[in-house]
This record gives structure tokens, sequence and C-alpha cells, in this order.
């Protein structure tokens, strides 16, 4: 919808005020999901929380959207459907356990944060094709990480099964964000 209508996309566009409500919605509910165990394990307090997370992220990424051609978007949501396919296939079948990698994710997401903010000063088309590429990757691997905890089995780490609106939340931000960086890279690369 935010590609394909014009006055919607123009809309978003010109009220950057209500992507900053929502980045704020979306940042506080995912602190409150993420951090407080009790918020998180409180029915139905943690589905209100991760349905209004999920309304204030749709929102943002169709912001994000509207920015680029239908076809970039159809394209990347057709490879984000096949890379997390296989890669939720791949989660499944190997033999590596993922679910050491957490503080090295962590390193990881935290340079591609240090390394975007850096870069934003100094724009370039293949700059942002490498830091989109990292993003993809990093969150790739985060995909893996995350479908290993929630199914447990023999890895070192799990999420109980009462964490499951969390175990959702962490697979819906790695999609999101596998599906923002490859929508980038697409963008970059249509210049």
């Amino acid at each position: 919808m935010a590609t394909l209508h014009d006055e919607t996309k123009i809309y978003l566009q010109a009220h950057p005020g209500l992507a900053i409500i929502a980045l704020v919605i979306t940042f506080g509910t995912l602190i409150a999901l993420a951090c407080c165990e009790n918020v998180r394990r409180k029915s139905p307090l943690n589905i209100i929380l991760l349905f209004v997370f999920t309304l204030s992220e749709s929102f943002l990424i169709a912001v994000s959207v509207s920015l680029y051609y239908p076809e970039q978007v159809l394209l990347a949501l057709g490879l984000t459907i096949l890379i997390c396919f296989a890669l939720t296939i791949f989660a499944f079948q190997t033999k590596i356990d993922f679910t050491v990698m957490g503080g090295f994710l962590i390193i990881a997401v935290i340079v591609l944060l240090v390394a975007t903010i850096v870069f934003s000063f100094f724009p370039g088309k293949m700059k942002t094709i490498i830091i989109a590429s990292a993003g993809a990757i990093i969150f790739s691997l985060y995909l893996i990480y995350d479908i290993q905890m929630m199914v447990g089995g023999n890895h070192k780490y799990s999420i109980s099964p009462e964490e499951h609106i969390f175990a959702a939340l962490t697979i819906y931000i790695d999609i999101v964000n596998i599906f923002l960086y490859i929508l980038t890279i697409i963008g970059a690369t249509d210049d």
C-alpha cells in the first residue's frame, strides 16, 4: 500500500513526526518485552505489548518502503522469504550450535550500529551496500541463533516455553531486519 498509493506515500514522507512517535513506541515496547521478565511472561499484557509493537513496527516499515519502487519492495520480500526459509531449514538440520554465538552477535550489532552512524556522515553507494550486506548477514546469523534458541534440543542455550512471546518477537525482528537490509541493497544497486 505504501509503495502503490501515491497519497499514502506522500503522507508518510510528509509527516516524519508520526514515524518518530512510532519509533518511540517500538523501542518502548521492545525494551519492556526484552528486559522485563515479569512483563513478557504475564498474559494478556505480553500479547498486548507484542500487538502494539507489531503495529508501530508496521508503520515504520510502511514509511521505509514508501521510499522505494514497488518492484524493489516485491523483490526484497521474495528474497527475504527464500532466505528465511533456507536459514530455518539450515538451523534445524545443522550440527553447528549457534546458541553459543550470542556475545559475538551482540558485538557485531554494536559494530554495525557504530559503522552505520559513522558512514552516515560520509554517504556513498558502496558504503551503503557494504553496511546493508553486513546487516543482512548479521541478522541472518541472528535468525539461525534465535531459531535454535527456540527449539532447544541439543543446544547449549534455549528459550523456555513460557517465553513464547519473546521468541516470536526475536524472530520477527530478525526477519524484518533481513528484509530492510535486502531492500536497502536493492535500492542502492538500482540507483
